[in-house]
Order: structure tokens, then sequence, then C-alpha cells
């Protein structure tokens, strides 16, 4: 039996870890680290900062990171996610089978929350798949979700606004869907997250407000708001820029019609 915690952590700020995942990440007998290459160098950090500052100085917790497997850049998207999630799933059982053969509680440290554009929950599915009984990999699992601070909450409290207007409902997507498919119908307000750059070109930008954030919750956040027709170059060079200085970047925005 393995008893893994998905542990919300937010989206960088350490003041942003709630007491609930402080104590999951005590209470695991194995922390799992992802590293995602030299270019994402901070997310490694900042989850090794975490593991330094909040486990007790009692705590037996063992902290492994592994380098989690890169995604084909295929032009199957859905295809390219399904097999990469497969992959990951079998590193996952991999260093659980390595760190606690009899079974023990493992956590992971899931950047924003598990519940938001995070693929933990369906990899976390697969262990007891027909896949992995064949291979001699069955995993008893319970999952625990420690929900943490999402990108959405963090961009609305640093720009001061309510992520919803008076009475009306907010759709999320993505900015690949924002591009294919355009302003969604019966909306007001449109969330947009994992957008590779400026999917927003594709809108008609008169009469739309955009709030826009990256490295939300860290010591280089940088934010831009205003009509979008104002301040939409703004924020394509900015972003270029930020992302040529730190050789990565991680942004989400919020669209309105006014």
């Amino acid at each position: 039996m393995i008893h893994l915690s998905l542990i919300g952590i937010g989206t960088g700020n350490p003041e942003h870890v709630t007491l609930a995942a402080v104590r999951a990440l005590n209470q695991a007998e194995l922390l799992l680290l992802p590293r995602k290459g030299e270019a994402k160098s901070d997310l490694i950090d900042l989850r090794r900062l975490l593991c330094r500052d909040l486990l007790e100085a009692s705590s037996r917790t063992r902290v492994v990171e592994f380098d989690l497997p890169c995604r084909d850049a295929r032009a199957d998207y859905l295809g390219a996610v399904d097999d990469w999630h497969d992959a990951i799933a079998e590193v996952w059982v991999d260093l659980m089978a390595t760190h606690l053969p009899e079974g023990g509680r493992v956590g992971m440290l899931i950047w924003g929350d598990p519940s938001l554009y995070d693929s933990s929950l369906r990899i976390a599915e697969r262990l007891g798949g027909e896949r992995f009984r064949e291979g001699g990999l069955q995993v008893e699992l319970k999952v625990e979700i420690v929900p943490g601070i999402t990108s959405l909450q963090a961009l609305t409290a640093a720009h001061r606004i309510p992520l919803n207007a008076l009475a009306e409902p907010v759709l999320i997507t993505t900015g690949r869907r924002l591009r294919e498919r355009g302003w969604p119908s019966d909306a007001e307000s449109v969330a947009v997250m994992l957008d590779s750059g400026g999917a927003f070109q594709a809108l008609p930008q008169e009469g739309l407000t955009i709030w826009w954030g990256a490295y939300l919750g860290m010591d280089k956040q940088c934010l831009i708001d205003g009509p979008l027709v104002d301040v939409a170059a703004t924020i394509l060079e900015r972003r270029a820029a930020l992302r040529e200085r730190h050789g990565w970047i991680m942004d989400v925005y919020l669209l309105r019609r006014v």
C-alpha cells in the first residue's frame, strides 16, 4: 500500500504553503522532487527550499530527486501527452519500489493546486492499470489531495480584482484553445493558462481588458493590466525579455469584456 499525498504548494511564495501542506510534508516517508532541466532550475530550487525550511528537525522524510521525462513535441498533442503520462507513471512506480519496497507514505509537491491544469491525479490513476499489472508494477494506492493556492488566485490578489464580473461566470481555458476557437460563447470573463505566448492576439482586441502576471508569488513577479488594445504589445515584449533573462516563464491572464 502506497499512501500518495499530492501537496499543493502555491505559485512560488513559501508563505502561501498551508499548514495542512506542512503537516503532509512532515508525515511523508518519501518526497519525490521532479527536475525539469537546467532552464527551469528555479522550480526545483524552490522545492528544495521548501523542504529545507518546512521539514522538522525530527522528520525522517527522505527527499529524492528525479529527472522528469520529456514530452514528445509531435503534432498529435493529446497522444503525446498520453504517452508522456505513461512514462512519468513508470518513473514514479520505480522510485516507490526502490525507496519504499514495503509501502508507505509518499509526498509530491505540486505547483499551484493538483486540481487545476496539473496531471498528477491522472498519472496516479495509471498506477493500477493493465499496463502496470502486466509489467509486475501493480501498486495498491490511496491518494490524498492537499489543496494549494492557484495561479488564478495569486493573479487576482496581485491585481486586487475579483475573478468574476458581478453575477457572471468565468471560463478557464488554455492558450491553445483560445487560438483555435476564439472567444468562448456566453463568456464575459476568460482566464487563460498554459499559453506559449500571446494567444490573445487571435481575438478582436477592442472592448477587452487584460490582467496579466508572470512568476506570480516569486520575487521576480511582473504584472501588466489595461485595455488589451493598448497593452498587448507591451505584454509580448516584456514576456519575451523575461523569458530570455530567466530561461523560462510561467504566466497567466484574465480577459474581460468591458
